[in-house]
């Protein structure tokens, strides 16, 4: 299975912040923040917290639709 980051591109917005370093989100989806001291550091931090939210709803999913019987789940290629 390819890894759905191969297939489109977020917009990760880094805004430097008056007292050092720089927050850090993505602009397409809501909740994904972070920051670091440096660009890269916050840059490295979004990718980590993009993955975590990832996994994070692909488990709610899967844990709320155990019950749930004619369901097909298939990669989404976009």
């Amino acid at each position: 299975m390819e890894n759905y980051k191969d297939h489109f591109q977020l917009t990760a917005v880094f805004v430097e912040e008056p007292e050092g370093g720089y927050s850090a989100y993505i602009e397409e989806i809501q909740g994904i923040n972070t920051q670091g001291e440096t660009i890269d550091e916050a840059r490295e931090n979004l990718k980590d917290a993009l993955s975590l939210f990832m996994e994070v709803n692909k488990q709610i999913s899967q844990r709320n639709s155990t019950n749930q019987q004619n369901q097909i789940r298939e990669p989404l290629s976009l």
